[in-house]
């Protein structure tokens, strides 16, 4: 309803015009979703270590996230956020749908008010979910833009699939941690986990997605279609 409104209002603004003036818009409807991003997703990853330490007695039972808790998963989420960013954008901006400028602030308001709103309710969220859905929206809501159905549907069953490997990670990491036993087990298992982060990183650089190729045309695959010398983009 946001994109479809959005190009109604704007119908009489020159393109060139409209899509300057959203690029800019877009600054503010991106830090919005980062900060709702911050009150929803993080709070989830300081709450199970928060936990971990309340059950192993290192902090009392009613006890708050301690700031080292608080920066460390701020680090990490950032972290991530560098090293597989451009992928992350190349699949949401071009797989499921070609977005404009219009689109992609409409995508992030919605993203932001849905998430900041249950936020405010104590309500947990996938911020990749709800702005996957947002970004569906944002192509159905503009006529003649072409939705990718197909990779919507390999992103929904990989989500499906996360559930039951992550558990089946888990138990297997504990397994072999506790049999091991003491601070051998556990530091075995974070270098097992360790190198196998290296090697998807690793994995992931062979057809890597950078500032300079994530707007490439899309092909069907994550692999940015190589562009011919001299070739305007």
């Amino acid at each position: 309803m946001g994109t479809f409104l959005v190009y109604r209002i704007s119908r009489g603004v020159p393109e060139e015009l409209r899509g300057r003036g959203f690029r800019l818009g877009q600054i503010g409807s991106a830090s919005m979703v980062s900060l709702a991003h911050g009150t929803n997703d993080a709070q989830k990853t300081m709450g199970i270590i928060t936990l971990a330490l309340i059950a192993n007695g290192s902090i009392g039972a009613h006890a708050k996230a301690p700031v080292w808790v608080i920066i460390s998963c701020a680090l990490a989420i950032s972290l991530g956020t560098y090293v597989g960013g451009w992928r992350v954008i190349r699949t949401l901006g071009k797989g499921l749908v070609e977005i404009e400028s219009p689109q992609g602030m409409t995508a992030e308001a919605a993203s932001a008010s849905v998430i900041l709103l249950s936020s405010s309710f104590g309500y947990s969220l996938s911020t990749t979910h709800v702005a996957t859905g947002s970004i569906l929206g944002s192509g159905v809501g503009k006529k003649g833009a072409e939705v990718r159905w197909s990779v919507a549907g390999r992103m929904a069953f990989a989500w499906v699939l996360t559930l039951p490997a992550a558990g089946l990670v888990g138990a297997l990491a504990y397994a072999t941690a506790h049999g091991i036993g003491g601070t051998t087990g556990t530091s075995t298992i974070f270098v097992v986990l360790a190198a196998c982060a290296t090697g998807f990183y690793l994995a992931s650089r062979r057809t890597a997605v950078t500032a300079s190729n994530v707007n490439s045309q899309w092909s069907g695959s994550m692999a940015p279609t190589p562009v011919p010398a001299g070739a305007a983009l």
